[in-house]
């Protein structure tokens, strides 16, 4: 039995221990002032205790997660917790906007419920109709505090997005700090413009802008209609086509006036529909289209605000020369001066070896390049090729080269003691119009080993699904592209004639054009084209994981 100093002395320690760790108890929810004159200054003891909880616990009384309560702190530090979004039990119109512009903060790709939507609206509404609640300085702490934060989170989502930053494209000239904030929501409460700072630090790049507004549309739109859900398989059936009639009458696709339900009509309305969604336009509704027939206004929120989340990622200015490769669109384009110069259809990496996202600059290309064969593409696919028939190397044009560089016979090789883990040769495949990457290979700098190129299966660019490379980018006018990257040559002249004879001629050359040209190879699964919203499918899962990191 311990003696009973040290008993006492335990005690107190426990007791010590178990205050420190314990959480603040919650603010006042109420509190009842009888002098409106009197509300500010108990207004600043309600904030000072709600700032404290909220240092204590990161989140606020609506269990949504704090900004930064140390920024919170900051902020109210130079007013001494005095309120700033009301004056004496009137809210101010910068909060009127402020809960407007999140209660719309879809129209941005951004979910409401980060912003303390349902709290903010339930307690303007409140303190505008309970002549009561006016005199709450409990509620008016509450909602000031509230609208603080949901400014701050705000003007860094519109300006970084809410996703974690890309590492590849990391915006270094667009930083701004905790004081750069708190100067900015001075700013914006004291000339009555919120909207005005959230515009102005949102992406100007035209991709986002256009996104933004053929989103609006797209929202409005569709937001007016309800949609029933069909079964997840297509069947010939009466019934079916019954259920799948009434579902495109319920978005508009179907115009049935005269009683026209007729298979021809049905099929003309899934075609509308699956060119309205990017689908390939056969008129039956497959799983695919099935698929997109029943998602809901959420889902395609989700895919837009993912899309406008990734443009904020980007820099805040981008080349005035850019080659821009959307993975999801199997798409290419050239712009200069932000006019579209050349758009080229590409086919991308399968979801198993996919291309990846980077930012390079291209800086020559090859005339009738070897491929060598990537070690991954040897073991996994060659190999075993190889050691049921040697003469699978004669077939794909596909030469044997030891460590000094020289061509062996592959009939002289044991190919049976070969594996991943001993394999002291490289496979290239030879020049010509047999190879792989075709007769041209564009070079840029990257540590994934790719390249745009062109290819021996040129019918594969008619498929609408692309995602079939071994992660290069196979592009379709690829001597366009050639010819527009020597189009300035002034060092050596008729340069273009030159690239012509020699792809005549069946010439290896490496032609190194003046002035690089940086290359973009992003993943982009809705953007505006043509003046609408175009939806991609999501052929690697990214939506999928950036819509878990953005809590959507």
């Amino acid at each position: 039995m311990l003696p009973l100093k040290r008993t006492h002395g335990w005690i107190l320690l426990i007791l010590f221990l178990a205050a420190c760790g314990s959480k603040k108890q919650p603010p006042k929810q109420k509190e009842i002032v009888q002098d409106v004159r009197q509300l500010d200054e108990i207004i600043v003891g309600n904030i000072a205790d709600r700032l404290s909880y909220i240092d204590n616990n990161h989140f606020m009384e609506d269990s949504v997660p704090v900004y930064s309560s140390n920024l919170l702190q900051s902020f109210y530090e130079i007013y001494e917790n005095a309120p700033k979004w009301s004056n004496n039990g009137q809210a101010s119109g910068n909060l009127k906007e402020l809960v407007s512009y999140v209660q719309n903060a879809e129209y941005v790709g951004l979910p409401p419920k980060r912003y303390h939507a349902a709290a903010l609206a339930a307690a303007l509404d409140q303190l505008h109709n309970d002549r009561e609640a006016k005199k709450d300085a409990a509620l008016w702490a509450r909602m000031d505090v509230m609208a603080t934060d949901a400014f701050m989170k705000l003007a860094n989502d519109l300006h970084y997005g809410i996703a974690p930053r890309d590492s590849n494209a990391l915006r270094k000239d667009s930083v701004f700090s905790d004081m750069d904030m708190i100067e900015m929501l001075q700013a914006a409460l004291q000339s009555n413009s919120l909207e005005t700072a959230f515009a102005n630090l949102e992406p100007k790049h035209a991709g986002y802008v256009g996104l933004k507004k053929e989103w609006k549309a797209f929202k409005d739109l569709y937001s007016q209609y309800t949609w029933d859900t069909l079964p997840s398989q297509y069947t010939d059936t009466v019934a079916f086509r019954e259920l799948l009639a009434n579902r495109l009458v319920q978005t508009a696709h179907l115009d049935t006036t005269g009683g026209r339900k007729d298979t021809s009509a049905i099929r003309q309305a899934v075609k509308s529909f699956q060119t309205e969604f990017n689908v390939y336009p056969d008129g039956v509704a497959g799983k695919k289209t099935i698929q997109l027939l029943n998602r809901n206004m959420n889902d395609w929120f989700a895919q837009a605000a993912v899309n406008l989340d990734r443009w904020r990622k980007l820099p805040d200015s981008l080349p005035v020369r850019l080659l821009w490769v959307n993975i999801p669109a199997y798409n290419m384009e050239l712009t200069d001066s932000n006019e579209v110069v050349l758009s080229s259809r590409v086919i991308v990496g399968t979801p198993k070896t996919r291309t990846p996202i980077l930012i390079s600059t291209m800086t020559n290309f090859v005339l009738y390049p070897y491929w060598r064969v990537p070690y991954s593409i040897v073991f996994k696919e060659m190999l075993p090729q190889i050691k049921k028939d040697v003469g699978y190397l004669h077939k794909k044009n596909l030469e044997v080269i030891n460590k000094d560089g020289e061509a062996v016979d592959p009939y002289s090789i044991d190919w049976s003691k070969l594996s991943k883990n001993y394999f002291p040769y490289v496979l290239r495949q030879m020049d010509g119009v047999d190879n792989s990457l075709g007769v041209m290979k564009f070079n840029f700098q990257n540590p994934y080993h790719v390249y745009l190129h062109d290819t021996n299966s040129r019918g594969l660019f008619k498929n609408s699904y692309r995602a079939l490379s071994h992660g290069c980018v196979r592009v379709q006018q690829w001597d366009s592209l050639a010819m527009y990257l020597v189009r300035n040559d002034t060092i050596r002249h008729n340069t273009r004639d030159s690239v012509r004879t020699w792809l005549a001629r069946g010439e290896k050359k490496q032609v190194n054009f003046p002035g690089r040209l940086p290359i973009y190879i992003r993943y982009f699964t809705a953007e505006a084209r043509d003046g609408k919203m175009q939806f991609y499918e999501d052929i690697y899962g990214e939506d999928k994981t950036l819509r878990k990191a953005m809590g959507l």
